[in-house]
């Protein structure tokens, strides 16, 4: 769900033309009235929302291009004044509500149907939701929300009772491999669940007399998903039905995974049972996933919502930025959200969020994606370049601002080089412990080989170097045996799908080097993953050794 477009407008000046001198309002501009009571006026300018007290919308809708500012002043009467309708033209020309009747001057661009939404969101528009709608409204107005409210915690509460009571079934689902029907199966539903959510968002603006503009597919934080443009959500008369917009996705995503819980109940023991619970343990982690509000998610605009305030991530992590600017470079600068004391603790959180995400997801995939081979590698390089780009564009906007804020050159300089120094300092004194993760296998004839892909470091392989034996699922890993490297010397081989990726029923293969391998006992799987402990290294040559090295072994 995307939402948080309302815009102000901004200071700026304008050359003066006819268009200031009597101004007109934009052929592709419309002033809204209030909805209700409570709302505002609204003027909309393509996917814009500008949000404006009921006389300046007098302004704009008397701008008819005719008027000079002395009889704009006497139409509108008190509080206008001929210097007042100066300074609102000049406001609303920079905002690109007036013009001089060019079609193509400040006319807005046509969103494009692809359109990257930083931090890390691509966004493919497919339909126009209004076309979707037809069978779902009649439906919603026949019980209306609050009865099918209770209907959904109802099936969500019930489905949560039921995953519990499959627990153990789904924790064995979590941690061992599964064919790769099931995965897929547990990806296509995840994705026309996340349809469905986005659909649920426009029902509900709809509902409200709103209008959903675009929907489509997205990558965000390199996950497909879906999308529903409701900005037009800011033109509802009361915050609590934008919230209920913001929420509407979550409530339809929580009952899917709840009927899906309950269904689960039904089959026996098998594939279709732990694709099922998969998919049910998903959509409600999903779900709760969507409630944080420091991500540009439902939770985010649900509380934007409730508060009333346009773009209050941007500016709480302004605020932030500002804070921090304070402590490292001193200077002066006004906050953005004065009203708000957890402005800056929230603000923290949001700057933060991208790297929370990011990070733990890399730790829990990169012995994954190290047993891929080259692919898997740049995957990781290009994320965490990317973090670190985040952060390198951070600290040069902190220092920037700092410097506009009056913070003196001297200490600026000092700050910078004394954060250089700990991060030099912290690479190359941290000590961190290093491991290759690989599979194994145990062939026809019981010999049990140690199986590294491309990417791994070799290097590092000695006879005698204890290897832990795995069985690894979607999420959990179990230690199935112990085993030690019998010889250093490796030969070329191949390795089973199933001994690097959690997918079993494939005779699939990848190239690899293989070990032979000392054990004890054979472990119970044929084929599993192996992981090795091979001391401690720096923080700066771990990070090169496992994001970087890998991309050209």
């Amino acid at each position: 769900m995307t939402s948080d477009t309302a815009v102000a407008p901004q200071d700026g000046s304008a050359t003066d033309g006819e268009h200031i001198r009597r101004p007109r309002l934009a052929d592709h501009v419309t002033v809204h009235p209030p909805t209700g009571a409570a709302a505002p006026w609204t003027i909309q300018r393509g996917g814009q929302y500008l949000r404006v007290g009921a006389d300046l919308a007098r302004l704009a809708r008397a701008a008819d291009g005719t008027r000079g500012h002395e009889e704009l002043a006497a139409l509108l009467g008190p509080p206008w004044t001929t210097a007042v309708v100066d300074t609102a033209v000049r406001r609303l020309v920079t905002a690109k509500v007036f013009d001089n009747g060019d079609p193509k001057r400040g006319a807005p661009r046509r969103t494009p149907r692809l359109k990257v939404v930083p931090p890390l969101t691509l966004q493919l528009t497919v339909v126009h939701p209004q076309r979707l709608l037809s069978g779902v409204l009649p439906a919603l107005a026949l019980l209306g929300l609050k009865r099918w409210g209770v209907i959904g915690a109802l099936l969500a509460s019930a489905g949560l009772a039921a995953l519990a009571a499959r627990a153990p079934e789904l924790s064995d689902a979590l941690g061992r491999p599964l064919p790769p029907g099931v995965y897929a199966g547990v990806i296509g539903a995840m994705l026309l669940a996340s349809a469905l959510h986005e659909l649920a968002h426009a029902a509900v603006l709809a509902h409200y007399g709103g209008r959903p503009s675009r929907m489509g597919v997205m990558l965000f934080y390199l996950s497909p998903a879906f999308f529903c443009d409701v900005s037009d959500g800011w033109r509802l008369p009361r915050n609590e039905q934008r919230v209920r917009v913001a929420l509407a996705g979550i409530a339809t995503q929580w009952v899917i995974a709840g009927c899906t819980a309950l269904a689960a109940l039904l089959p026996p023991p098998g594939h279709w049972q732990d694709g099922m619970l998969l998919f049910a343990a998903a959509g409600y982690v999903a779900g709760a996933f969507n409630l944080l509000p420091v991500v540009r998610l439902d939770g985010y605009l649900a509380l934007m919502s409730h508060l009333d305030i346009p773009h209050l991530r941007d500016l709480a992590t302004t605020d932030a930025r500002h804070r921090i600017a304070r402590l490292l470079y001193g200077g002066r600068y006004r906050p953005e959200l004065p009203q708000l004391r957890w402005a800056v603790p929230f603000g923290l959180a949001c700057t933060a969020a991208p790297v929370f995400i990011v990070v733990p997801a890399l730790g829990s995939f990169a012995p994954l994606l190290q047993r891929t081979g080259t692919a898997g590698a740049i995957v990781m390089v290009c994320a965490a370049g990317y973090l670190l780009w985040l952060l390198l564009r951070g600290a040069v906007r902190t220092a920037a601002e700092a410097r506009t804020a009056g913070a003196p050159r001297w200490r600026i300089a000092l700050s910078a080089t004394a954060l250089t120094a700990a991060a030099v300092c912290a690479l190359l004194l941290v000590r961190v412990p290093c491991t290759v993760a690989g599979g194994y296998a145990v062939r026809d004839g019981g010999q049990l080989e140690l199986l590294l892909p491309s990417s791994a470091d070799r290097s590092a392989i000695r006879a005698g170097t204890p290897v832990h034996l795995h069985r690894t699922g979607l999420v959990r890993s179990t230690t199935t045996g112990e085993a030690v490297i019998a010889s250093e010397h490796g030969t070329a081989s191949t390795a089973p799908i199933s001994a690097l990726v959690p997918v079993a029923g494939t005779t699939l293969s990848l190239p690899a080097t293989a070990y032979p391998l000392t054990a004890a006992r054979t472990p119970p799987d044929r084929t599993g993953n192996a992981q090795l402990t091979v001391g401690t290294d720096t923080l700066a040559h771990w990070l090169y050794d496992t994001y970087l090295a890998p991309c050209w072994r």
